[in-house]
C-alpha cells in the first residue's frame, strides 16, 4: 500500500465494510454519545394502512448512503463554492431503536428513548423511518426543549385524529404534533391529490395553526414565498415523507402519489430553510426499498439527508 499523500490508509470503497450512515462511526451505547449529529434508525411500519415495507427503510438508506462516503474531507460544491460536511462535523450512527412486533406503543417508546438520548448529548437528531407514525415519538421527545415550528414535506396531510380507535398510525402524526404546546404551528408542503385525510381534517389543521401548500402552489410561489409561511426566527423541525417526491424518481414507497416534487425543488427549500432557521430535528420516512429494485429511492433519501446536513452545518459555521 502506498503512503503517498491521499493514498495513505484504506481506500474503503462504498461496498466495503459495515453500512452505517455515510460510513460514519457506530455508537451502540446511547449514554456515551458524543456527536454533532446522531442518526437513529426507526424500522417500524405497523402504522401502515396499505403497503408495508418501510421497516427496511433505515437499512436501505444506510446502504445507499455509502455511495456518498468518499468525502472524508467534505464535499466541495462548485455552484455554491462551499465545502459541505468537512471532517469536523461529527456524525455518529446509533443503530436502530428496538422494534417489538405488533406493539406500537412499546416500539414508539424505544424510538422516543433514542431521540431523547441524542438531545441529551446536545446533538441534532436525524431519524430514518419507518412509516410516518415514527414522527410521533420523535416529537414527544422534545417535550423539555424550546418551542419550534414543523416543516412537513409530504404528499399527505397526516392529520387524522382517530380512525377505528387508531391514534398513532401513519395517518395521525401531524395531528398529534399539533396537539403539543411546544409545537407553535405547521407548514405542510406538497399536499396533493386524493389523500388519507377527509375534508374536516383540513379544517382542523388550519384551525390548529397549519398552512397547507400543494406542489402546484409551491411551484407558483417559489422557495422564498413558501418559507415566508414559517415564522421569522422560528426553530424548525423538518419531517420529510419520501412520497412528497414524484414516484417517477421515488417509487420505493407505500403510498406513491403522482405529481410530486422533483429533487431540486425540495433541495432548494431545505437549503433556504437551513440558512434562515435553526434546525432542531429531522426525520425522513416511508422509504420502502422493496418497491424500487433500482435503489433510486434509497439513494435519493440518503442524498437529501446528507445535503441537508451539509447546509445546516455550513449555515452554523457562518454565524
Amino acid at each position: 500500500m502506498s503512503d503517498h499523500g491521499y493514498e495513505k490508509g484504506r481506500l474503503d470503497l462504498p461496498f466495503v465494510g459495515i453500512s452505517t450512515f455515510g460510513k460514519r462511526p457506530y455508537q451502540p451505547d446511547w449514554s456515551a454519545l458524543d456527536a454533532d449529529v446522531g442518526v437513529l434508525g426507526a424500522p417500524f411500519d405497523a402504522g401502515t394502512q396499505w403497503r408495508a415495507g418501510a421497516r427496511f427503510g433505515p437499512r436501505g438508506v444506510r446502504e445507499a448512503s455509502t455511495l456518498f462516503s468518499f468525502g472524508h474531507a467534505g464535499a466541495y460544491d462548485h455552484e455554491d463554492d462551499a465545502t459541505y460536511l468537512p471532517g469536523d462535523v461529527n456524525i455518529v450512527d446509533l443503530g436502530d431503536a428496538d422494534i417489538v412486533h405488533t406493539d406500537t406503543e412499546k416500539s414508539h417508546a424505544n424510538i422516543e428513548a433514542g431521540v431523547r438520548a441524542i438531545l441529551d448529548a446536545g446533538a441534532l437528531p436525524v431519524v430514518i423511518g419507518g412509516d410516518h407514525s415514527i414522527n410521533i415519538p420523535c416529537i414527544r421527545a422534545f417535550d423539555e426543549q424550546d418551542d419550534f415550528h414543523i416543516l412537513q414535506i409530504d404528499a399527505h396531510l397526516d392529520f387524522v385524529d382517530e380512525r377505528h380507535g387508531v391514534r398513532h398510525g401513519h395517518g395521525n402524526p401531524m395531528r398529534r404534533a399539533a396537539e403539543r404546546d411546544y409545537v407553535t404551528g405547521l407548514t405542510q408542503v406538497g399536499i396533493r391529490n386524493v389523500s388519507s385525510t377527509a375534508k374536516e381534517g383540513y379544517a382542523d389543521a388550519r384551525a390548529m395553526g397549519s398552512d397547507i401548500i400543494s406542489v402546484r402552489q409551491a411551484r407558483e410561489m417559489g422557495t422564498r414565498e413558501v418559507l415566508a409561511h414559517v415564522p421569522t426566527g422560528a426553530r424548525l423541525y423538518v419531517t420529510i415523507d419520501i412520497d412528497a417526491f414524484c414516484p417517477s424518481i421515488a417509487p420505493g414507497t407505500g403510498t406513491p402519489s403522482h405529481g410530486g416534487f422533483l429533487y431540486y425543488e425540495v433541495l432548494e427549500l431545505l437549503q433556504a430553510a437551513a440558512e434562515r432557521h435553526e434546525v432542531v430535528g429531522i426525520d425522513l420516512v416511508e422509504v420502502a426499498p422493496d418497491y424500487d429494485p433500482t435503489g433510486s429511492t434509497s439513494i435519493l433519501a440518503a442524498q437529501i439527508l446528507l445535503n441537508f446536513l451539509g447546509f445546516i452545518f455550513h449555515a452554523r459555521a457562518q454565524l
